[in-house]
């Protein structure tokens, strides 16, 4: 009987001991980063978040050879106010620039181009395109005043979000309302992006006037007191200062492709500089034409009309 009672113990001493390491926590194992607890359980299958639209928008500046240098100062403000631009070596314009610059926003992974192209060290060319299908525009860019030449008192933060605005006339046309959708993708700074600022500080303008689309950059600033809170009602009172480039955008050409391919729209009213130079020289030419031809006149008037000899000429020779 004394042997039973003993098995019998141990039998119940091990089944007690048994529930008690399952029931005790795991030992936690030592790594080379340190300890981990095994009863960490991994998950299998993780819960499926909904994801929505994440904008990984990223624009490729770059510029052509032999660019003035107020021009690549405005290429430099335009990069500035983009945190999500990427710039790059200048490119030759002359010869397959499309198939060059295709290949340049590819290998920087982005999705757009803006393209400054110089001619003559006069006239410049803005191409913005969608890579690698397309579309793309050609514009000629009026009116440049860039930050340092303005001065002006606006300021905000670098690398902040901005606010895009737009005037009514963009919704007018079929041409206006496809710039309006690249204005808004180029210029427009992706949520959460690495580089940006989530404030809201300043303002991007674009409006029509004259067929030509004029850009404008303001600070929104808001009273505030001594201790930089905002004072009660000062919302209200927001003021719009501006900060700087300013430019004007006159659009010739929409094209299908990417820096090229089949014309969509061409602007009916565009003249070239060349022409608008060809003009002044023959105005200027047609003024000499104007003297020449007066000289003439006045002379086969005097060979027509000679003066009568004067009597008192030999007297005053003595």
């Amino acid at each position: 009987m004394g042997k039973k009672r003993k098995h019998s113990e141990a039998e119940a001493l091990a089944t007690t001991i048994e529930k008690k390491d399952d029931a005790a926590p795991e030992r936690p194992k030592r790594t080379l980063l340190g300890w981990k607890d095994k009863s960490e359980k991994k998950e299998t299958e993780p819960e499926q978040q909904e994801q929505g639209f994440r904008n990984k928008e990223k624009v490729l500046v770059t510029c052509s050879r032999r660019i003035n240098y107020r021009y690549r100062h405005l290429m430099l403000n335009v990069v500035s106010l983009l945190p999500h631009c990427k710039k790059d070596n200048k490119v030759e314009s002359k010869g397959s620039k499309g198939t060059t610059l295709n290949e340049l926003v590819e290998l920087k992974s982005c999705s757009s181009g803006l393209f400054f192209e110089c001619r003559k060290h006069k006239d410049l060319y803005l191409w913005m395109a969608k890579c690698p299908s397309g579309p793309s525009v050609k514009f000629m860019v009026n009116a440049v005043h860039t930050m340092e030449e303005l001065k002006l008192t606006g300021n905000h933060l670098k690398a902040s979000r901005p606010l895009l605005t737009f005037s009514a006339n963009f919704d007018k046309d079929a041409h206006w309302k496809l710039l309006k959708e690249m204005l808004l993708q180029i210029f427009g700074t992706p949520k959460d992006h690495r580089k940006s600022k989530p404030y809201h500080d300043h303002v991007f303008v674009f409006s029509i006037v004259d067929d030509h689309i004029w850009f404008r950059n303001y600070q929104i600033s808001v009273p505030h007191n001594e201790s930089d809170k905002v004072i009660r009602g000062g919302l209200e009172k927001m003021t719009l200062v501006e900060v700087g480039p300013r430019f004007c955008l006159n659009p010739i050409k929409i094209f299908g492709g990417s820096f090229g391919g089949p014309t969509l729209y061409e602007n009916p009213f565009y003249i070239s500089p060349n022409q608008i130079r060809a003009m002044e020289k023959r105005k200027k030419a047609g003024k000499f034409e104007k003297k020449v031809k007066a000289k003439t006149r006045r002379k086969m008037h005097e060979m027509s009309n000679p003066l009568e000899p004067d009597e008192f000429a030999e007297m005053w020779r003595e």
